[in-house]
Formats: C-alpha cells, structure tokens, sequence
C-alpha cells in the first residue's frame, strides 16, 4: 500500500488561490421552481427577521411572524424538493452499482425511476385528498386559508412528478443514470 505524500504549502501560497476568479453563474441552470423557491425563501428569512427585530428590540414580538416563516419553510422544502428531482441531487446510495454488472445496474437504475415516478404521483393524490379535507381550515394567527401552503406541498409535488418523468426519459435516452455513473452528473466549475 502506497503512502500519499502530500506537497507542503504555505499559507502565502494557500492565499493565492483566492485571488482566481469566481465562476460565472449561468442563469439559464435555474428553472421556475428555483427562482419561487428563492422568493419564498427571502420571504421567510424576512418574517424571522421581523420576528427577531419585533421580539428583541421593540420587545413586543408580531405573532404571525413565526406562522408564515414556518409555512414558508413548508413551501422551501416541497419547492427545493422539486430542485433536487431535476438535478439529480437527492440522497441516493451509488455504491451497489459499481459492484454489479451493467446490465443489472441499468434495469435496477430504471426500476428505480419507476418506483420514484409512482412514490410523486401518489404523493399527489394524497395531497389532493388531504387539500380537500382541510379546505375550509383558516390559519391561527391571520386571516388566510391553511389550504394556501398545502396548495403549494400539492403543486410541489406534482412538479416532482414531472420533473422525474423528465429525468426518466433521460435516463432512457442517455443509457444510464446518476446512480449507474455519478462522476457524468459532476458539475465543474472553474
């Protein structure tokens, strides 16, 4: 077994290599879901803010703060979810697949794809359910009706299914997955 033998450095040379130039971001990479998750976002690190602020300094905190940063949280969840889908970039276990031959990697890799595909679409359809048994349910604090966030769980959902579909037919047309070769979905930047 062969030592790594590593390179001393010093910390001038270690400083150098901030100087290089940020990568360039490429708006086209994002798609609608990113940027409304974006939104939502800074909308719930606005109410926290407020929630601090009220709190902290005017010691007379707005209790609706706290419910709509927690239902935003709900939305950045479900909506990064969807992110998450058509990148590829969910937790997943990869290491099976470099044991097992191609063509048993690639069936299991395509089942997978199913399996996701009908976990998404029937998370739509218990959401549809579960929107339609809280529809006149209001939320504690405002005057809004709760069905509002699980509109967006349901939206988020379905947008999760779509976004598999896509990723399974290009898995089918490409010939494999991110599981069968994750090195193929590395991004480089640079």
């Amino acid at each position: 077994m062969s030592q790594e033998i590593h390179t001393p450095i010093t910390a001038e040379e270690i400083g150098h290599e901030f100087e290089g130039h940020a990568p360039t971001a490429n708006v086209s990479d994002y798609a609608i879901e990113d940027w409304i998750t974006l939104i939502v976002f800074w909308l719930m690190a606005g109410c926290v803010f407020l929630q601090f602020f009220t709190r902290y300094v005017l010691n007379d905190s707005y209790a609706w703060t706290e419910e709509i940063a927690i239902n935003c949280l709900i939305g950045v969840v479900f909506l990064g979810s969807v992110m998450c889908v058509r990148t590829s970039r969910h937790i997943q276990v990869d290491v099976f697949y470099h044991y097992m031959p191609a063509g048993l990697a690639r069936v299991l890799a395509t089942f997978v794809d199913i399996v996701r595909i009908g976990f998404f679409a029937y998370g739509c359809h218990l959401m549809w359910r579960y929107v339609d048994i809280v529809a006149d349910e209001q939320m504690v604090t405002i005057d809004l009706p709760r069905n509002i966030v699980f509109y967006s769980v349901l939206v988020a959902f379905a947008l999760m299914l779509i976004r598999a579909i896509i990723v399974f037919v290009a898995n089918i047309r490409r010939g494999y997955s991110v599981l069968e070769r994750p090195e193929e979905f590395q991004t480089i930047e640079g």
